[in-house]
């Protein structure tokens, strides 16, 4: 066979020391642990934005998101704006979506996909005025055949999904239909996207006690709570989750945080072992050696680090998430060192598929560094952005400080050689040294010392910005 099949995997939330290539041996994921062994591991992979919708905008489209408009949650993929299927020949590819997607129309086959398996009901609100709120997601249907009865809106509600027994959740669902699917076009060309909805909040599921709490540990990082020396909106956001928990764990105690963790494993370890199916699906249908397997999240956790929970800071284990890439002849167990960015992903999968590059795109292949030999050090620098509100924290519109603080525009920037600065509107700078402090509990933006530092990341930041038309005005910095 002379094409070249993608399935790309990824999930939703999943920090990058989930697994045991990323120095995490407790936690059970026996198929990622050999899928790591047959790939190159990118030890340092971020996304372009800590939320949802904006960071699978550029996983699609290989654009920003102040480039593509999806700065916020539940803002809509404008359908003139192509994904990767739509810049592929038309019609050359049997093309399937199946799982959460977040960009608008949510259950609806669009951006150049045949097949389109949904699984997410909750976001009828944000459907475009020509689509119908009466319809019903591939996943509800296949809960109504099984007998189940969704909820008094007529919907099954993620709460609801994660009680359900496992054969009947979400991931088994996604496993058994992403394996019909390769069965079917095992003689086709094919791209396949599967998207899993854990290990995202409510945080909880089947595989709860999979996990020993008193084996699980805290991140090391724990006891390292905001303070003033970090933004508002981080210190806001600590607050929150001290007063309020979360999902009826009070999450004031390390046994509170243990508990929290062990449910975050257990979904991890859940979606593991349906990974572990579709997989076994590609082997057992004769494709291994033609098609790349990417396996990656949309955005990280804090999960007890800092104290905090969920993502939209700038901190590692939101912006951090795994990232593995398996191709045909590619030797395996192989290491990326230093920063790369998944706005390249696009244009590195279209060239290992023998195709163009449209111009525009802000990426660049990662190809010639995937086929190389032995481990490799990548030598760019990394963006990130923040657009937008959602952290979660309500301000009821009576704190204009804190509403300031959570949509403070902030862009960041890591160099290869360890330096990262959060660049702040606002003037809340934080600029760490991930080589000295990987846990980022120093901040040295108040240093004098490295001022003259700070205004040379912030040059750079100000080069992309130009080179991507993004108009956010940031604090000066002066030497």
């Amino acid at each position: 066979m002379s094409h070249v099949n993608l399935l790309f995997l990824f999930t939703d939330e999943q920090r990058a020391d989930t697994m045991a290539a990323y120095g995490n041996d407790r936690i059970q994921t026996p198929n990622l642990n050999h899928l790591a062994s047959e790939s190159t591991v990118f030890d340092q992979a971020y996304v372009t934005q800590p939320v949802c919708t904006p960071s699978r905008s550029s996983i699609m489209t290989g654009l920003y998101p102040h480039t593509n408009g999806c700065t916020e949650n539940n803002i809509p993929l404008r359908p003139e704006t192509p994904c990767i299927t739509e810049m592929l020949p038309r019609g050359s590819y049997a093309a399937a979506y199946h799982g959460k997607w977040h960009l608008g129309d949510e259950i609806f086959a669009q951006h150049g996909f045949d097949e389109w398996i949904g699984i997410e009901d909750g976001y009828h609100k944000y459907y475009s005025k020509e689509r119908t709120a009466d319809a019903r997601s591939a996943y509800h249907q296949f809960l109504v055949e099984g007998g189940f009865t969704p909820g008094k809106d007529g919907r099954f509600s993620r709460g609801t999904a994660a009680r359900l027994p496992e054969e009947f959740g979400k991931p088994a669902f996604l496993g058994r239909e992403a394996s019909r699917f390769i069965r079917e076009h095992k003689r086709d060309p094919f791209v396949l996207y599967v998207n899993f909805l854990e290990p995202h909040m409510p945080f909880y599921g089947p595989r709860d006690d999979q996990h020993d709490p008193d084996e699980v540990t805290v991140p090391a990082n724990f006891g390292n709570t905001p303070t003033d020396e970090q933004p508002l909106k981080t210190r806001a956001m600590h607050r929150f989750y001290r007063e309020h928990g979360f999902g009826g764990l009070p999450l004031k105690t390390e046994a509170d945080w243990r508990r929290l963790i062990c449910n975050y494993w257990g979904l991890c370890s859940l979606v593991d072992t349906h990974v572990g199916t579709i997989l076994n699906t590609l082997d057992e249908s004769g494709l291994r050696d033609n098609t790349i397997v990417v396996y990656t999240s949309d955005h990280g956790d804090m999960m007890g680090s800092h104290r905090l929970l969920a993502k939209c800071v700038m901190f590692e284990e939101a912006v951090r998430v795994p990232m593995l890439v398996r191709m045909p002849g590619q030797a395996k167990g192989r290491r990326m060192h230093g920063p790369m960015s998944q706005i390249d992903l696009v244009p590195t999968l279209l060239e290992a598929m023998g195709q163009p590059i449209p111009d525009g795109l802000p990426g660049k292949s990662l190809l010639p560094i995937l086929r190389s030999r032995g481990n490799a050090r990548l030598d760019k620098d990394v963006f990130i952005e923040w657009n937008g509100p959602n952290t979660g924290i309500r301000t009821d519109g009576h704190d204009e400080a804190l509403y300031a603080a959570i949509t403070d525009p902030v862009r960041t920037v890591v160099s290869p050689d360890g330096w990262k600065l959060n660049c702040s509107p606002l003037g809340e700078h934080e600029l760490y040294n991930l080589r000295s402090d990987p846990l980022e509990t120093r901040n040295l933006a108040g240093d004098p010392d490295h001022r003259a530092r700070m205004a040379e990341l912030q040059g750079r930041l100000r080069a992309w910005q130009q080179d991507t038309g993004d108009e956010v005005a940031l604090s000066d910095i002066t030497p």
